[in-house]
């Protein structure tokens, strides 16, 4: 479920005028702009743009940027891009420059359906001038994580629910991950390649339980044995998602809330980008694993209009 679902009644003349008389002379009144963009959905922020333009010849984003600064200008502008585009900056951002951000290659890619994959593929070329986001990957990733990665864009993953997953065809699997990790000397990544990347969330929920059976440990074990660097990240990030994708976010919000300082990127990327699919359900198993609410961990970690932005995204 989500957070923000669309205004019933919303009026985007209004909702224009609004942000307009918030912005308007000295200093910037940041209440209304919150009070508005986190209860309306992606579609009517668009079209809200649209409508600013329209009525005061000006770029909404362009005024947003002038206005805003640091971590709250950046949950407006995630708030106010289509998410597919989101996401797709994100991954060009994460790949641009000295060093790729591997977190984030992660995160976007191994949550995909085949659907969305290709819709992020194709958003990512007209975004680029034609770059190809697999091509991308290639140049900028290598060995066994670029081989996964590679395989995720390729949206090849089988379809099936629970009742169509083929038990002989789970455990065979099961088995030849055996065989490929812990069952000899050395590890064949690309047999989980094979396995991960391609065959249904249900099966590999079967696959799975069939690996704690025959090996008498779970497969995240033996991935945390078997592999290392970013490619058992993000085999472990795909164990993750097949069990439980708000858990998967759920820790991923945690981890950019711990230790020293906060990771307010990758907070405001899962926050925004849950916010109109599960974000309900990533809180109830953030509350459930660590302890406090999502908005406890918000206050506690942010600050000012950045923190009443978020708080007003999570809604608790």
């Amino acid at each position: 479920m989500a957070t923000i679902e669309p205004a019933d009644d919303f009026d985007p003349e209004k909702d224009a005028e609004t942000l307009q008389e918030a912005m308007q002379g000295w200093g910037t009144e940041e209440a209304p702009i919150i009070e508005v963009l986190a209860n309306r959905s992606n579609s009517q922020r668009v079209e809200l743009a649209s409508q600013f333009k329209t009525m005061f010849g000006d770029d909404l984003l362009e005024r947003l940027k002038d206005e805003l600064k640091g971590d709250f200008e950046e949950t407006v502008l995630a708030l106010m891009t289509p998410p597919v585009e989101y996401q797709a900056r994100c991954l060009k951002a994460a790949m641009a420059g000295a060093g790729t951000c591997e977190d984030v290659l992660i995160e976007i890619m191994c949550t995909k359906n085949n659907t969305e994959m290709e819709e992020l593929k194709s958003v990512y070329s007209e975004l680029y001038e034609g770059d190809s986001l697999e091509d991308d990957i290639e140049n900028e990733t290598s060995g066994h994580f670029k081989r996964l990665l590679v395989s995720l864009c390729n949206a090849q993953r089988e379809d099936g629910e629970e009742d169509d997953v083929d038990e002989d065809l789970a455990e065979e699997d099961a088995r030849e991950i055996y065989e490929a990790g812990e069952g000899q000397r050395g590890t064949d990544e690309s047999k989980f390649n094979s396995v991960l990347a391609l065959r249904s969330f249900a099966h590999l929920r079967k696959v799975f339980d069939k690996y704690n059976d025959l090996a008498g440990q779970s497969i995240d074990n033996m991935i945390d044995e078997e592999c290392e660097g970013s490619v058992e990240d993000g085999y472990l990030a795909i164990v993750s998602c097949v069990r439980n994708l708000p858990g998967f976010f759920a820790k991923r919000i945690n981890d950019a809330c711990k230790g020293i300082g906060t990771d307010d990127t990758t907070l405001i990327r899962c926050i925004v980008s849950r916010s109109e699919i599960d974000l309900v359900q990533v809180k109830e198993v953030f509350e459930s694993r660590y302890g406090r609410t999502m908005a406890e961990a918000v206050a506690d970690e942010c600050g000012g209009d950045y923190k009443n932005m978020l708080l007003a995204i999570v809604k608790d």
